[in-house]
């Protein structure tokens, strides 16, 4: 049996893989690695700053300037300020898909990624984990829904976290978001060739989690952490 694990998640916006991905992190005693909360907090930076989101040269000069620390309690570090809640705002989330589309910028990610991973076992989630972050995975889902289901999702969790939000803000934002991510010509949002196509559309999250589950000591040979 292999001393270390990878598990790559991937899919497009809302379609529940951090949810998903916590969960099954802490029942097979994984390091989960939430590459989305990454791309906010740089967004966030740049946003702070006052620089425009939209404008490749502006946002790559914070590349090196931006220190982001993921917690294991799941909070997340913006040069030291607690941005946890503050990058899943609007503003954070209408333009972390123009943040993501720079090239050098995900670069810069990608480094701190692959070092979050080296030596680790690790669930990872985001949009290209499969197909150029971790690429020889030892397992990749790529996780879908109907984009009706996904704005649902996002909008009712924005509702319970107490952020601003509207059904139809939600789904307009995806939208865009789908196309930025699906287009953008370094490392798009795809499915791997050897990935696992999930539709979660009419699944709840338990029933994701037990499906991945299965896949995961069908494929590894894992176990679940009984602590």
């Amino acid at each position: 049996m292999k001393k270390h694990y990878s598990i790559a998640i991937d899919g497009p916006a809302a379609a529940g893989k951090s949810s998903v991905a916590k969960i099954l992190a802490k029942k097979f005693n994984l390091i989960y690695i939430d590459t989305g909360a990454m791309y906010r907090a740089f967004t966030y930076a740049v946003i702070k700053e006052k620089l425009n989101p939209k404008d490749e040269n502006e946002s790559c000069t914070l590349i090196g300037k931006v220190d982001i620390i993921l917690n294991k309690n799941g909070t997340v570090l913006c040069n030291g300020e607690d941005v946890s809640k503050k990058i899943r705002e609007f503003e954070v989330s209408s333009n972390v898909s123009y943040i993501s589309s720079y090239k050098d910028i995900r670069l810069e990610m990608v480094k701190l990624q692959r070092k979050m991973a080296e030596g680790n076992s690790v669930i990872m989630d985001g949009r290209d984990i499969g197909t150029y972050v971790l690429p020889n995975a030892d397992l990749k889902i790529y996780q879908i829904a109907e984009i009706e289901e996904r704005a649902k999702r996002r909008h009712l969790e924005n509702v319970e976290k107490n952020i601003d939000s509207t059904f139809d803000n939600v789904l307009n934002d995806l939208r865009n978001r789908d196309y930025i991510d699906s287009h953008r010509a370094f490392a798009p949002l795809k499915p791997a060739d050897d990935a696992i196509i999930l539709d979660t559309t009419h699944l709840n999250k338990n029933e994701v989690v037990e499906k991945i589950s299965s896949l995961i000591k069908e494929k590894l040979g894992l176990i679940e952490d009984e602590q």
